[in-house]
């Protein structure tokens, strides 16, 4: 039988951490982030700045109302930073702040296990076509 230890993962926390305060920090970044379009939001703002309407486009499914209060949430946190341009029509940019450029890292993880997941469920779908399509043999009685 294998060792545990070899299977066991490290955890990150210093031991002498005070769990409660783990969880709320856990908690609160979780909040920053959270929420259903915030990801893609941040996503496409690290590509480059983006005005209301381009975001818009770029995501399907959202809600004018919707992208309004994200974006708004996301200023409000240091996320995203608004530039409001005095023109007829008012013409709105959007730009990833230093603060949020900081989860690249976080980016870039969810992207490889993204891709890893997708790889895994087309061999997964390629083994049970290849299983279905098979020819079958029949025994003759």
């Amino acid at each position: 039988m294998p060792s545990m230890k070899k299977h066991t993962v490290r955890d990150p926390v210093p031991p002498h951490a005070d769990a409660a305060a783990v969880r709320h920090d856990v908690r609160r970044a979780l909040a920053l982030i959270g929420g259903k379009w915030k990801l893609e939001i941040l996503w496409l703002l690290n590509q480059r700045m983006h005005r209301f309407n381009e975001l818009r486009r770029a995501i399907p499914g959202v809600t004018q109302h919707m992208l309004t209060a994200q974006l708004r949430e996301m200023e409000a946190d240091g996320f995203v930073e608004r530039t409001v341009y005095a023109e007829v029509p008012p013409r709105v940019e959007y730009r990833i702040t230093d603060e949020a450029l900081k989860l690249r890292s976080v980016f870039d993880a969810i992207i490889q296990w993204a891709s890893a997941r997708r790889n895994h469920k087309q061999g997964d779908r390629s083994a049970e076509l290849s299983a279905r399509t098979a020819p079958v043999i029949q025994r003759r009685r």
